[in-house]
């Protein structure tokens, strides 16, 4: 017999060291948190040794949970490894892939059909949201995230750079910056801002004209939502080159001058040790082989246009 401690205390410590969070490792395990508190005590009384140093409104690991969190994330992933192994596979292959909100209407959904053609064996479910998956947690076998690139623990490939410009309906009749003013900006709120992140105020300074909203402003809490009240001709949006390409190639939108600012990037990343490593291959591949065919950037207006434009 081996000498463990209980697998449920096991358990609710593996997932609060990976949360970094009683609340949400209830979550995980459908308990409450009082009882994930529970376990963990019982464990580091029965290791009498304290795993976590319980701080105000968080928790933060002990050097003893540091040491015993990785061969215990280990095991279990091992475990499921074994688990999995003897489950009766599905009568077809399925895979869920996650991506922001905005990037699953606007450039997977689109692109449904062409994935049906290459993956014809393949059901892929898409995960819509803007908090990024723990990917450890089960659930999501591949994801497009959104940012600088730097995934830890993730291998991480280069999917789409991205690129802000002001885009309107050609109803508008937007023809040089000076016309900003005659129209109200939209925008939708970044989850984040730093420096460099694309905003109006940034594309005014890029441009060398003074930030100016005297049409007034329209705020979206979703960056797709921004878009279509460009497509309607409610106002001018500052928005991602990426996510517009279809609008600006069948000229529901256009974009009447520069400059464009950097946006972030789209990287594909999965678990180094991933299951279904031959799904998440072909939907890689094709994810990719779709990024290679689409423009990298949209096609640009008239020079004369263009003011300020690198």
């Amino acid at each position: 017999m081996r000498d463990l401690p209980p697998l449920s205390s096991l358990r609710a410590f593996e997932a609060a060291a990976r949360h970094l969070s009683f609340k949400r490792a209830a979550d995980e395990l459908a308990v409450t948190p009082t009882a994930v508190s529970h376990q963990i005590r019982q464990l580091e009384d029965w290791l009498d040794t304290l795993l976590f140093e319980r701080r105000v409104r968080r928790v933060v690991l002990t050097p003893a949970g540091q040491s015993l969190y990785p061969a215990l994330r280990e095991g279990f992933d091992a475990l499921l490894r074994g688990v999995d192994a003897l489950r009766k596979p599905p009568e077809r292959a399925a895979l869920t892939l996650s991506a922001t909100v905005a990037f699953t209407s606007k450039w997977l959904v689109p692109r449904v059909a062409a994935f049906r053609a290459a993956c014809p064996g393949l059901d892929l479910s898409l995960h819509a949201s803007d908090d990024p998956m723990d990917l450890r947690a089960g659930g999501v076998d591949l994801a497009i995230r959104y940012g600088r690139g730097v995934y830890p623990g993730l291998h991480s490939e280069l999917l789409l750079q991205d690129r802000f410009a002001p885009v309107c309906s050609p109803r508008l009749g937007v023809r040089a910056p000076a016309d900003l003013g005659k129209h109200p900006l939209l925008r939708f709120e970044w989850r984040r801002v730093e420096d460099d992140t694309p905003t109006w105020p940034r594309w005014f300074a890029a441009a060398g004209r003074p930030y100016k909203t005297s049409g007034g402003e329209l705020v979206f809490s979703d960056e797709s939502h921004s878009i279509q009240a460009a497509i309607a001709g409610h106002g001018v949006a500052l928005a991602s080159l990426v996510l517009v390409a279809e609008e600006l190639a069948s000229g529901a939108l256009v974009q009447p001058f520069g400059p464009e600012l950097d946006g972030f990037a789209y990287h594909v990343v999965h678990l180094e040790s991933a299951r279904n490593a031959e799904r998440i291959a072909a939907v890689r591949r094709w994810l990719l082989a779709e990024a290679k065919s689409f423009p990298s950037r949209a096609s640009p207006p008239p020079s004369r246009k263009r003011p300020g434009t690198s």
